[in-house]
C-alpha cells in the first residue's frame, strides 16, 4: 500500500503535498524562537509548538499561496508569523483559564509559572510581527495586526459573558470568530495577497478561512458534549464543567421550559453542579434536538466555505482544501 494510500486524514494529505514548504516553516520557527539573553523563551515555546500539533493556520497559508501560484518565500515567513500568533494566544490562554493540559501534556503555566507564560506569549507575538514586516507588505501587516486584535477582543468579550445564559448566538458567533475563525481567515486571506492574486480570490480565501474557523469551531463545541453519539466519552463535558456558554447549551436553553431553565441556571450560571448534571445535561440536548441543530450550523458554515472554494483556480491543492472541509465537520460520531 503506498503512503498516500495510508494518510489518516484530509490535514495529512495537505501536509503531505506542503512537506517541502512546511520543512522550511519548521526551521524558520526553530531559529525566530531562540533567544540568546533568555533561554527560558525557547524552553517553554518548544514546549507548545514541539507537542505535536498539525499546524493547520500555517498549512492554510502555504496552500493558498501555493493555489494563487506563488513562487517566492515570503509565505514562509507568514506561516511562522501565524504559527507564532496561535502559540501566543494559547500560552496566554492557558493563563486565564488556569488550564493543567494541552494537547495531552502538562500546559506551559503549571511547568514554569504563569509571569513566563505570559511574557513568552508576549515574545512570540513580537516575533510574529518582525516576520510580517520582513514580507515588506503593509497590506499583510494590516491584515494579522487586525486579527490580533480580533482575537484579543474575542477572549476579552468571552471572558466578560461567561455563565451568562442570556446572551445570544450573534454573540456566540462573534466569540468564535475571535477565538479561532479571526486567524483562520487571516492565515488563508495573507497567502492570497503575497501570490499577488485577484481581489476576488483574496476574498474568497478570507471567506474560506472564516467559514472554517467557525464550522471548526462549532464542531468542537459539539465534540465536547460528546458529538451526535449517545454515549459519554473521555474529555467530554469540560465546557459544560467550566460552565462555557456554547451553541449546545444555548440551543438547549432556547427550547427550555421552566423546570429546565432552572436546571441551566442552577449548572451554568450559578456553577452548582452535582453529580449526575452532567447526565442530564445532555438529556435536556437530546430532547430539543440541541446537538443535532449545532450540527447543521456547522454544516451550514462548511457548505459556504466549499462555495468559497469556486473562485479559486483550478489547482489540485483545491480539493485539499475541499476535503479539509468535510474533515472538519466529519468529527461528531
Amino acid at each position: 500500500m503506498s503512503s498516500t494510500a495510508r494518510l489518516a486524514s484530509p490535514v495529512d494529505a495537505l501536509l503531505a503535498a506542503l512537506a517541502d514548504d512546511m520543512d522550511r516553516v519548521g526551521t524558520l520557527i526553530r531559529e525566530r524562537m531562540a533567544s540568546e539573553h533568555a533561554p527560558r523563551i525557547p524552553e517553554v515555546t518548544a514546549h507548545l509548538v514541539e507537542a505535536g500539533g498539525k499546524r493547520l493556520r500555517p498549512l492554510l497559508t502555504l496552500a493558498a499561496a501555493r493555489l494563487c501560484g506563488y513562487q517566492g518565500d515570503h509565505h514562509h515567513r507568514l506561516a511562522a508569523t501565524v504559527e507564532f500568533i496561535h502559540t501566543a494566544t494559547l500560552l496566554h490562554d492557558d493563563v486565564v483559564d488556569e488550564s493543567r493540559r494541552r494537547r495531552g501534556r502538562p500546559t506551559a503555566n503549571l511547568l514554569w509559572d504563569n509571569k513566563s507564560s505570559v511574557l513568552v506569549g508576549d515574545y512570540l507575538f513580537a516575533r510574529a510581527f518582525q516576520l510580517m514586516v520582513e514580507t515588506g507588505s503593509l497590506r499583510v501587516l494590516d491584515i494579522l495586526a487586525d486579527a490580533s486584535a480580533v482575537i484579543a477582543e474575542g477572549e476579552v468579550l468571552q471572558l466578560t459573558v461567561a455563565a451568562n445564559l442570556d446572551i445570544d448566538e450573534a454573540t456566540y458567533l462573534q466569540v468564535v470568530r475571535g477565538k479561532t475563525a479571526a486567524l483562520f481567515a487571516a492565515a488563508c486571506e495573507v497567502g492570497g495577497v503575497i501570490a499577488g492574486a485577484p481581489e476576488p480570490q483574496v476574498a474568497a480565501l478570507r471567506t474560506y478561512g472564516d467559514a472554517l474557523g467557525i464550522a471548526f469551531q462549532i464542531t468542537d463545541d459539539l465534540l465536547d458534549y460528546g458529538g451526535l453519539a449517545t454515549a459519554l466519552g473521555k474529555n467530554v463535558g469540560d465546557d459544560f464543567r467550566e460552565r462555557k456558554i456554547t451553541l449546545p447549551v444555548l440551543r438547549a436553553v432556547a427550547a427550555a421550559d421552566a423546570t429546565e431553565r432552572a436546571f441551566w441556571t442552577r449548572t451554568i450560571a450559578g456553577g452548582d453542579q452535582r453529580p449526575g448534571d452532567l447526565d442530564e445535561a445532555l438529556c435536556l440536548m437530546r430532547r430539543h434536538g440541541a446537538l443535532e441543530a449545532t450540527h447543521a450550523a456547522a454544516e451550514a458554515h462548511a457548505a459556504r466555505a466549499r462555495a468559497a472554494l469556486g473562485a479559486l483556480p483550478g489547482h489540485p491543492l483545491r480539493a485539499h482544501l475541499e476535503g479539509l472541509v468535510d474533515f472538519v465537520v466529519s468529527r461528531v460520531a
